[in-house]
């Protein structure tokens, strides 16, 4: 540990879940995985949160300045229909830890804070999920089109998009 920048290096998953649970109470929910073969390769390794959006870029400052998760692995959308979800992978170096953290976004409000003033590597990740899904990342520094036109209105992995053709 670091006693001067208050970073816990190597957390342990104990050490997450119980900081976190101090820090942000109700907001953030873990959840145990229901997948075998998930717990068996990655025991004491992975850990899974819900998250409530408010409180998404404090969490994700909080694990980054505090626990050491020094980068944004993955940001990626799903659409669930009624909903939209933003899922972010988080690692320790140090520890080989990986935190997942999920947020469910409602369909008529797709906004949720950029974390990319955290891990610059989000910026992509970002974009590329407000490319393919207009999930919003407010406060992201240049939050536009990677490799469609910019005149494109749709947003081609919402399953509401349909392909030419199909009916």
């Amino acid at each position: 540990m670091s006693e001067d920048a208050n970073i816990i290096e190597k957390p342990s998953r104990d050490d997450i879940v119980s900081l976190v649970k101090a820090e942000f109470g109700g907001k953030v929910e873990f959840i145990e995985s229901t997948k075998k073969n998930i717990k068996a390769i990655n025991e004491g390794r992975r850990l899974f949160m819900k998250a409530d959006r408010e409180v998404l870029h404090d969490l994700a400052k909080y694990l980054h300045d505090k626990l050491n998760f020094e980068q944004a692995s993955s940001v990626a959308g799903v659409d669930w229909v009624d909903h939209m979800q933003v899922v972010y992978h988080l690692t320790n170096y140090c520890t080989s830890m990986v935190v997942e953290i999920t947020v469910d976004i409602p369909n008529d409000d797709l906004h949720i804070a950029s974390v990319s003033d955290i891990w610059e590597g989000a910026n992509w990740h970002e974009r590329e999920t407000y490319e393919l899904f207009g999930i919003v990342f407010d406060g992201h520094p240049k939050l536009e089109r990677l490799l469609t036109p910019k005149s494109y209105e749709f947003f081609p992995f919402r399953k509401s998009y349909k392909l030419r053709g199909q009916e």
